[in-house]
């Protein structure tokens, strides 16, 4: 038994050998890009930053908002696409835009919660794929372009940048801001950080995809734009110029995305860079107020833990976790072979060996841990029994695997350091700590990994690729159903069945309800303003446009009033506080952004209907005729009412769609109008002329009805 355990040793010694030589490869490799990151990052430090700070987050603001559409595909999403896509409505600082999700006839459920969405907001779309679901995440993005191209058609304009997200993912609120600074310094390919959530500390399997992404996109991916030029996406938090996605139709036969790939979104990355597209790779730091998505944990990094990027919570379940990430190693390293040979240049082929590498990589990291748990145990003998064989003389009296094993324990110490550095940045101290433990479960996760992943080529033989999806999480529930005006009138009783159901019958086409119900006084002015406040979580206040002072309307420049609807009404200079009115809850972009015009805080109030719509005809846009109309009449509240915009009623009567109205809202309101409205309307072909006839013609009854004509 001694001279088999002998043998046995000898063995366990050449194996060793083999794997140190291996991982001494591997460890210079990585040691250069260490070196060359921290290189780089002292001559910027010492060069670049002495001569120019930091990018301004305020720059973010400056270009025009270009039309940008965010694809999100969905299969067996239930409870989870929903949030994502309302939490994104919500959060977004940015206004030019429209979300759509991608969902299958075969999946009613998850149709079910977007329906929900749609309902609640105009710029978010359901696409149902042609075919019946799980497809591949590449067919159902191919899907969602087709909608968008449809899309574009129907509405008469066009994205300027395509952005990829998940149904799990959380957005961060100047995402799109950057992304849009960026399109126009004409990059064609943006992706920014992913940082996963962390859940217990305890739950090692969830926390070690933070330990690799922060590391990843905290310093391997700098490296590799810095080198090679070319940036791999992430699937999310990806943004694709106009250019690049007509490239990929163009070169695809009308199909952008491969289908027959897992990881359809690595692929792109290199097909965009063979044809001399700019790529970027970019980490930027918004302000402590705007970066909402960061960790609040002691010795975070100020700037690090501020950058703009994609949150989310990935497999907490070993199962899981194997299943998700052997799903990238088929797609990088195997599809990606087939698809990506060996190129001409050096940087790219350098950055191609790192990817693939990975299937060897993680065997030999296994096997390696596995013998050094061996040699402790045979450690422990000798330390422990005396007399024992001195059975490790094997190996440390072997010159070679000295040198090895000393060279290797130290880059080993290195690749600690580097993970503990990256974690910490970005999550905190805690996380850094915990971060060196955890790369033991990683090895087990990534070797029974690739062992998944080779299972699955061999067992595929050339058939069609299904989508490999894991379950997913949303730190956010959905916020409660967002209830129709006449569903509230029941709520409240302020309307009976038998009314609303007359009302709904009687009112013209191209009336609101609301507007209807004063208009025939069934409903008072105040009643439904108070309604809408209550639901708002604001106070009511009964405006009169007419008795605001100019230094008041001074407050908010005219274009910034007029796009986003609201009437400055009070001013608190000691508090430095604007008080303005609307007829309905602006979005938080809408208040960011006046805040940042009018440099005051802003307190909001719910007027009585059209109040704000007459005051913003009369102050902004010098139309005299409505006061002197309003002052004809014996109810102002009830003319004010029936006062709705042009733009209002053009959607009330379906002769605009609501997206389309408001990019035209934003390209009129965005520049010096030196045309009116409708004009504008018919000259963009997004109206004609007797459409425009037809809507005026409505706002003359209204006011005719009123005046006794």
């Amino acid at each position: 038994m001694l001279d088999l355990f002998i043998d046995y040793l000898y063995v366990l010694k050449f194996i060793s050998i083999f794997l140190l030589i291996v991982l001494f490869l591997f460890g210079l490799d990585d040691l250069f890009i260490d070196a060359y990151y921290w290189l780089r990052k002292l001559r910027r430090n010492r060069t670049i930053y002495t001569q120019f700070k930091h990018a301004d987050p305020s720059d973010l603001f400056v270009p025009k908002q270009k039309p940008i559409a965010i694809l999100v595909p969905a299969w067996q999403e239930v409870g989870v696409v929903g949030p994502m896509a309302d939490a994104a409505v919500k959060a977004l600082d940015y206004e030019n835009y429209q979300i759509f999700v991608g969902t299958y006839p075969n999946d009613p459920a998850t149709q079910a919660d977007i329906d929900e969405v749609c309902r609640n907001y105009d710029n978010v779309h359901k696409v149902i794929c042609a075919l019946p679901g799980p497809t591949s995440k590449a067919d159902c993005l191919n899907n969602i372009i087709a909608a968008i191209m449809e899309f574009e058609q129907i509405n008469k304009f066009e994205f300027k940048g395509f952005v990829l997200h998940d149904a799990e993912d959380m957005i961060s609120p100047l995402e799109l801001r950057l992304f849009n600074y960026l399109l126009n310094k004409n990059k064609d390919l943006i992706q920014i950080p992913v940082y996963p959530y962390t859940k217990h500390w305890y739950q090692f399997t969830a926390a070690h995809y933070i330990d690799e992404f922060a590391e990843l996109h905290g310093k391997d991916v700098v490296v590799r734009e810095s080198i090679a030029g070319q940036v791999p996406s992430a699937g999310v938090g990806t943004c694709f110029s106009r250019q690049a996605i007509m490239k990929l139709l163009l070169e695809g036969d009308g199909v952008a995305f491969d289908t027959r790939s897992l990881t359809e979104d690595y692929d792109i990355g290199f097909r965009l860079k063979k044809w001399g597209m700019k790529e970027i790779f970019v980490r930027f730091s918004a302000e402590a107020e705007d970066a909402s998505l960061r960790e609040k944990h002691h010795f975070v990094h100020d700037r690090e833990h501020r950058v703009i990027c994609v949150r989310e919570y990935f497999p907490s379940r070993f199962t899981h976790a194997v299943r998700q990430k052997s799903r990238w190693i088929v797609g990088i390293v195997f599809q990606g072979f087939r698809t990506h040979r060996w190129s001409k240049d050096f940087h790219i082929n350098y950055f191609l060996w790192r990817d693939r590498r990975g299937v060897i990589a993680n065997i030999v990291s296994f096997l390696a841990m596995l013998v050094f748990f061996q040699l402790v145990i045979i450690y422990a003998y000798q330390a422990w029994v005396p007399d024992a064989y001195r059975f490790l003389s094997i190996f440390s009296d072997d010159m070679i695997v000295i040198v090895l094993l000393s060279a290797n324990l130290l880059m080993f110490f290195n690749r600690l350091i580097q993970r503990f550095i990256f974690t910490t940045q970005f999550y905190g101290m805690t996380q850094g700590f915990l971060s060196i433990l955890r790369m033991v479960w990683a090895n087990v996760i990534n070797f029974v990994a690739v062992l998944r992943a080779i299972k699955l080529v061999i067992l595929a033989k050339g058939s069609a690729v299904a989508w490999d999806k894991t379950q997913h999480d949303f730190p956010h529930v959905l916020d409660a159903k967002k209830r129709v005006i006449g569903e509230l009138l029941l709520q409240h009783n302020l309307l009976t069945e038998q009314q609303l159901t007359d009302a709904l019958i009687s009112k013209p086409l191209g009336m609101r309800l609301g507007a209807y119900l004063i208009q025939e006084h069934i409903l008072s002015p105040r009643q439904l303003g108070e309604l809408i406040a209550q639901t708002s979580g604001l106070s009511f206040q009964r405006v009169d446009p007419f008795q605001l002072s100019s230094d008041l309307i001074q407050k908010i420049p005219g274009r910034k009033a007029l796009m986003y609807r609201v009437l400055p009404v009070a001013y608190d200079a000691s508090k430095n506080l604007l008080t303005v009115a609307s007829e309905n809850e602006p979005s938080k972009v809408a208040l960011a952004s006046l805040r940042r015009a009018t440099k005051t805080s802003i307190n909001v109030v719910i007027s009585q209907p059209g109040a704000v719509s007459v005051g913003l005809r009369y102050w902004y846009l010098n139309d005299e005729s409505v006061k002197q109309r309003a002052q004809q009449q014996s109810d102002q509240d009830t003319y004010f009412a029936v006062n709705e915009s042009l733009g209002q009623i053009l959607v009330n009567m379906n002769l605009i769609a609501p997206a389309t109205l408001r990019q035209a809202e934003l390209d009129y309101y965005d520049s010096e109008p030196t045309t009116r409205f409708g004009d504008l309307l018919i000259a963009h072909g997004w109206l004609k002329q007797d459409q425009l006839d037809l809507a005026l013609n409505e706002q003359a009854r209204r006011l005719n009805l009123l005046a006794g004509v």
